[in-house]
């Protein structure tokens, strides 16, 4: 069965960051599968918090965020800053909007857009 690795920027356990993604708390990191299932793998502490910024959306802070969730096929979302655009450019990793803060819906939106994101992350692997 097919599944992707989805990392959530969360503000609590039940609500995504209303902030740019590299502010998240932590990053709840999911296994979410083609069938609609889905399971917590773990909660990682965003450790690129740390990152000492010299201007808004710092290239540092993006290759941080890349190098913590590394093992992630997707960032998800409510809001994502200046680094959006390296992230999708520059990077691995699909970037997917809930245009939700509740975790639940969130998980939900990413099940009823699975098809459409798998493809993106196998266009990425394949330019690896």
């Amino acid at each position: 069965m097919r599944c992707l690795k989805v990392a959530f920027g969360m503000e609590d356990d039940e609500k995504l960051i209303d902030a740019h993604y590299g502010d998240s708390n932590f990053f709840a990191i999911y296994d979410v599968c083609e069938d609609g299932s889905y399971r917590l793998l773990e909660k990682r502490i965003n450790k690129a918090k740390e990152v000492e910024e010299e201007e808004h959306g710092d290239p540092k802070k993006f290759r941080a965020i890349v190098e913590l969730l590394k093992d992630v096929d997707v960032l998800a979302a409510f809001r994502m800053g200046p680094n959006f655009l390296r992230i999708r450019d520059q990077s691995d990793k699909v970037a997917f909007f809930t245009r939700t803060r509740d975790l639940k819906v969130a998980l939900q939106r990413v099940i009823e857009n699975f098809d459409e994101l798998w493809r993106q992350v196998q266009e990425k692997k394949a330019l690896q």
